[in-house]
C-alpha cells in the first residue's frame, strides 16, 4: 500500500531533513552543502515545494528559481529529490508538476534545468515529462570535470 503523500510549502526547520535528503541522493559531486542548500530554499524568488508523509517525514523535495533571462521570466530547477523507496511511484512527478504551476503563475515562460548525462533514469522522467534536450554543457560539473544535458519546456 502506498502511503498518502501531501505537499507543502518550505519552512525553515525543514531545512535539515532535506539536507539530509539531498546526501542520500546524490554521490558527493553533486550533493550541496548546508548553506548552499538554505540559500537556495531561502532565495527571495525561490519555489520550494516538499512531499511527506502523514507522519511528517520529507520524502522529496523540488527547488526551482524564478530569474529574468533575455528580458523573460525563467524558472530554474535547481534540484529535485525523492527518496529511493519513494521512486517511480509519482512524487517527483508531484513535485514537478506542482512546481511548473506556480512557475508560470509567478511569470515564468519557461522551465530549465541540467541532468548530468549519465544520470539515465533522469532523463526519461525529463522527457517523459515534456522537457526537450536542448545542449550539453560541458564540465557543468566543475570539480569532477562531468558533462551536463539542458532541458527545456515551455510552460
Amino acid at each position: 500500500m502506498i502511503e498518502e503523500i501531501e505537499l507543502k510549502e518550505y519552512r525553515p526547520g525543514d531545512l535539515d531533513a532535506m539536507y539530509s535528503l539531498d546526501q542520500e541522493c546524490f554521490s558527493p559531486v553533486f550533493r550541496f552543502d548546508r548553506e548552499s542548500m538554505r540559500a537556495f530554499a531561502e532565495e527571495p524568488d525561490a519555489i520550494v515545494r516538499i512531499a511527506l508523509l502523514a507522519s511528517g517525514k520529507i520524502v522529496g523535495f523540488v527547488i526551482v528559481h524564478i530569474e529574468p533571462l533575455a528580458g523573460k521570466q525563467r524558472a530554474y530547477v535547481v534540484t529535485l529529490d525523492v527518496a529511493e523507496e519513494y521512486r517511480r511511484r509519482g512524487v517527483a512527478q508531484m513535485l514537478l508538476s506542482q512546481a511548473e504551476e506556480y512557475a508560470a503563475a509567478a511569470g515564468a515562460k519557461w522551465m530549465e534545468l541540467h541532468v548530468f548525462t549519465g544520470n539515465h533514469g533522469a532523463i526519461r522522467f525529463y522527457e517523459s515529462s515534456g522537457y526537450g534536450r536542448v545542449e550539453v554543457r560541458r564540465r557543468f560539473y566543475g570539480r569532477a570535470g562531468l558533462n551536463a544535458f539542458v532541458y527545456r519546456k515551455d510552460l
